[in-house]
């Protein structure tokens, strides 16, 4: 499907743009793979690891600027969305540049792509995204309103867009394991609240999810996978066993349990053998039989969270799973 096609990619010099650019590189023949960033350190850094590639190309640019977004989606057939303001309390003590980034970023990359008549867009989502409480989450789930609803603004034969949400990525920058990892000799580890729980996904499995959802996409929907449910106290006591546990209370905007879905978006969700699909009820897409095709639909109170999951890595899979990661 991506072989001899045009990607780009926003923010393409994050955890996720690393993994996706190596998992195309490595299955498919792209014809180009555009990196839209702004941080030329990163763009140079990640050049000296494809010094024979003749597919990746390099933009510096930000979502904010729609000329720029509008120069490098020329003649490109697909676009990841994942540049986003994503730390929780970045966004909360810099609310405007989080609104900026994630929600007037996200019109313009639509706006973009409809423009320069681009085949498909995807745009990452997060769990915070789901009954948000904090302005990150606040403005993802603005995202993902723009971006599926986006496919009435683009029209029946005009560019699709879809949104593929998950929880915390093993692994990525800001993630709670990178953070464990950094200060497990110090002697004590921080931990938020000893009841905390979280969904986590591999960097593999986000972008696997995303491939996936660019081959069964018809436009406006939001490919939930499922995913385990971990506790963060034992995170902490694998990672750092001989560490004194410090419970330090919820940072500002923090959720003790995460949702991928709520009881409020069960109404428009059908779930299939390893992931969930949220439609929109625009345009009475959440009854179309080829967006419905093959799911079943989630009684009327589901909710999808990490405290209320039917598949858990306990300490002994937790434990196998890190080392197969390679924390």
């Amino acid at each position: 499907m991506l072989d001899e096609k045009n990607i780009l990619i926003t923010g393409g010099t994050g955890s996720f743009g690393n993994a996706f650019i190596k998992y195309v590189c490595d299955n498919y023949k792209p014809k180009k793979i555009i990196v839209f960033s702004r941080d030329e350190m990163k763009q140079w850094e990640m050049a000296k690891l494809y010094p024979n590639s003749s597919a990746l190309r390099f933009f510096i640019g930000d979502v904010r600027d729609k000329e720029r977004l509008y120069r490098a989606l020329t003649g490109v057939d697909f676009v990841v969305h994942a540049a986003a303001t994503k730390i929780v309390p970045t966004a909360e003590y810099n609310p405007f540049e989080c609104v900026k980034t994630n929600v007037l970023g996200a019109m313009n990359v639509i706006d973009a792509s409809i423009d320069q008549k681009v085949k498909k867009v995807i745009a990452l989502s997060t769990d915070k995204a789901s009954s948000p409480i904090n302005l990150y989450g606040a403005t993802k789930l603005a995202s993902d309103k723009l971006f599926t609803a986006s496919n009435a603004y683009s029209g029946e034969h005009g560019t699709k867009f879809s949104v593929v949400r998950y929880g915390n990525v093993a692994g990525s920058r800001g993630s709670v394991i990178p953070f464990f990892n950094e200060i497990k000799n110090s002697g004590s580890l921080p931990v938020t609240d000893l009841r905390m729980t979280r969904f986590l996904i591999t960097l593999e499995e986000a972008v696997k999810t995303v491939i996936f959802a660019f081959k069964e996409m018809i436009g406006s929907e939001i490919f939930v996978k499922k995913t385990p449910s971990v506790r963060i106290l034992d995170l902490a006591k694998i990672i750092a066993p001989d560490c004194k546990i410090n419970e330090i209370g919820l940072r500002p905007g923090e959720k003790l349990h995460e949702q991928l879905i709520s009881a409020d978006e069960a109404s428009y969700t059908y779930e299939f053998n390893d992931y969930f699909k949220i439609l929109s009820p625009l345009n009475k897409w959440d009854t179309c039989s080829k967006r419905t095709r093959g799911g079943k639909k989630v009684s009327h109170n589901f909710t999808y969270t990490s405290d209320d999951n039917n598949t858990w890595l306990e300490k002994s899979e937790l434990s196998k799973w890190l080392e197969k990661i390679g924390s």
